[in-house]
C-alpha cells in the first residue's frame, strides 16, 4: 500500500491522486530483492499499467521466474481482484 502522505502524490493528478507508475515499480523491485536476493535488475523489457492505483489502496505484488528465460522474472500487481500492472524484469545473477 502506498500511503496518502507519499511525497509523489500531491503533484500527480491533484484533486484525484493516483500512484505514479515509478512508485509501483519501486515496490516491485523491493519484492524482487526479497524473493531473489541474488538477482540484480538490468532492465525492464515490458511493463503495462492496466488500471490506476489510488493512495491507501491495498495491492499485491507477485514475481515468478519465466521457465524459458533464466534472465527474466515476470511480475503482476493486483488489487480488488483485478490486475493493475504486469510485465517482465530482466535480471543478472550475482
Amino acid at each position: 500500500m502506498i500511503g496518502a502522505g507519499h511525497p509523489s502524490l500531491p503533484g500527480h493528478f491533484p484533486g484525484t491522486p493516483i500512484v505514479p507508475g515509478v512508485v509501483i515499480l519501486d515496490e516491485i523491485l523491493d519484492v524482487l530483492n526479497e524473493c531473489h536476493a541474488n538477482a540484480r535488475l538490468t532492465g525492464i523489457p515490458l511493463v503495462k499499467f492496466l488500471a490506476p492505483l489510488k493512495p491507501d489502496q491495498v495491492f499485491t505484488v507477485r514475481v515468478s521466474a519465466i521457465e524459458q528465460a533464466t534472465d527474466e522474472i515476470a511480475f503482476s500487481c493486483t488489487s480488488d481482484g483485478r490486475v493493475i500492472s504486469e510485465g517482465r524484469l530482466q535480471i543478472a545473477r550475482r
